[in-house]
């Protein structure tokens, strides 16, 4: 469980990634931002999460502060990063409408934009944030294939995609889809039953899985039920609840990499604890009939 999962060939990544969606909400001082990053690779946590969108437009330049600071740290990590959602706030306040933009355009230069405030010169796997339903599938398939072939991507992924969104604009590029990020955890088992992980799985596409502890919600009243039978685990293993939950994605044969986003530097020194949790089929069971509150049929 502890290996790098290979994204269709073209870039590794850690089993355990690391999301940058809340670093603006603490103390963003390059030295604060690169001590976390120095304890997620003492772990072994070498992939960073990031998006266009977060931070409301400014999260990569935090991350580009850091790098900056201590340059030697861009070598060893890779990073993930996101474009297409344009919401009316940042730099994006002069728009009417929050919607998602895949045009040629629109991803070139959101990827000139995401090199600029990172500090950097590539982009190790650029995802495209949610499925456009106005994607003009032969512009942006040519669009993202030009940048991997310019070097400012070394991968390309998905975000969020059902099957028919892969295909669509799989089928309009000669570089492989790397992967997809989608919602998955014990308050969302919902991909394990609707087919998503199963085709995953068939083309040996590794998910990322966003949201792995349910935006927190795991430890809000209405997850109380489901609380306690992870609580019980976690005490026969010697473990938490934060390790049994991301455990159970681990487990998992498709080899998911959950994107983990606390903004708490003991939080991210344990991280890996989560790697060190062993969710037999039964217990996958149990924990399966806790998050959706009946038997398997």
């Amino acid at each position: 469980m502890t290996g790098r999962l290979d994204l269709a060939g073209q870039l590794e990544i850690s089993r355990l990634v690391y999301g940058m969606w809340r670093v603006t909400g603490g103390d963003t001082a390059p030295a604060h931002v690169q001590a976390k990053l120095e304890a997620c690779l003492d772990q072994g946590i070498t992939t960073i999460d990031q998006a266009d969108i977060y931070g409301d437009y400014t999260a990569e330049a935090v991350l580009g502060g850091a790098l900056k600071a201590a340059p030697g740290l861009r070598d060893r990590i890779e990073i993930v990063t996101k474009c297409d959602i344009v919401a009316p706030i940042g730099k994006y306040a002069h728009h009417r409408v929050k919607h998602y933009n895949s045009s040629a355009a629109h991803i070139t230069a959101s990827v000139e934009a995401s090199l600029a405030a990172m500090g950097t010169d590539r982009i190790d796997l650029l995802l495209i944030h949610r499925p456009d339903p106005f994607m003009d599938h032969l512009e942006t398939g040519k669009a993202l294939d030009g940048l991997v072939a310019a070097g400012k991507l070394r991968a390309v992924g998905v975000s969020n995609f059902r099957l028919h969104d892969w295909s669509l604009l799989q089928s309009a590029m000669s570089t492989p889809l790397a992967t997809n990020q989608v919602e998955i955890s014990v308050l969302h088992p919902g991909p394990f039953l609707d087919g998503d992980i199963a085709w995953m799985q068939e083309r040996g596409v590794h998910p990322m899985a966003w949201s792995p502890l349910g935006g927190g919600r795991l430890f809000g009243s209405e997850a109380a039920r489901l609380r306690a039978v992870l609580e019980r685990i976690a005490a026969e293993r010697g473990s938490d609840v934060p390790a049994v939950a991301m455990a159970w994605l681990l487990a998992h044969p498709a080899r998911i990499a959950p994107v983990m986003g606390t903004n708490d530097l003991n939080r991210i020194k344990a991280l890996s604890g989560a790697l060190d949790v062993v969710i037999d089929r039964e217990t996958w069971f149990e924990i399966l009939q806790a998050a959706t509150g009946r038997e398997v049929p």
